[in-house]
């Protein structure tokens, strides 16, 4: 038995120390050194200030923005420990809401939000990723006719033609990856910077 012993517990320990430490380590130099600016969280520097993630979504409320998906996180009551109170984009919980599609609760949601953006723009069909959110709360993109459904609303908060707006977010529209993978889409984020560049001239 004590023969058993000695060698399990050396392969634990050796194992414990290569796993846990040497490739942990190995695999965080090897990203540093040949993707440091993913390998740091993909962030985003305005004026020496980091503003955000590539990778995190924020919750813009405003008119003169474009908003992001619904984001269904959730952070502590700051007045009672024991609860949880809505906090989008909680890149500390991320998470999604665990409703199913006959759930009252989401169901009431969708269609208020729904009522919202046909009452924003009501020209259009809202486009479904402006009311679902995600399985991590946390997307920081959305898709291209997302965007050009929110242009008539940042473009009147902003004062600025439609038409412009339009071409910003035109400029803004990743495709898919190696032509093949995922859908375009569009960094909210990258797209409000650029939006509060061109107003600001």
């Amino acid at each position: 038995m004590i023969k058993l012993l000695r060698p399990a517990f050396v392969l634990l320990v050796s194992l414990t120390i290569l796993t846990g430490l040497i490739y942990p380590l190995a695999m965080t130099g090897i990203a540093g050194a040949l993707f440091p600016r993913q390998a740091q969280g993909s962030l985003i520097v305005r004026d020496g200030k980091v503003v955000g993630s590539e990778l995190i979504g924020q919750n813009f409320t405003s008119d003169r923005y474009f908003r992001g998906r619904p984001s269904a996180t959730t952070g502590t009551d700051p007045s009672d420990a024991t609860k949880t109170v809505p906090q989008p984009y909680n890149a500390a919980n991320s998470m999604g809401s665990n409703l199913g599609p006959t759930n009252k609760a989401l169901i009431d949601r969708v269609k208020g939000d729904v009522d919202k953006l046909k009452a924003e723009n009501p020209a259009e069909p809202v486009p479904l990723d402006l009311v679902t959110t995600t399985g991590s709360g946390l997307d920081p993109d959305i898709s291209p006719a997302a965007a050009y459904f929110q242009v008539p609303r940042v473009a009147k908060a902003r004062n600025l033609p439609e038409q412009d707006v339009k071409q910003l977010v035109d400029r803004h529209i990743e495709g898919r990856l190696f032509g093949l993978i995922g859908e375009p889409h569009i960094n909210v984020l990258a797209l409000n910077l650029d939006l509060d560049r061109v107003a600001a001239h």
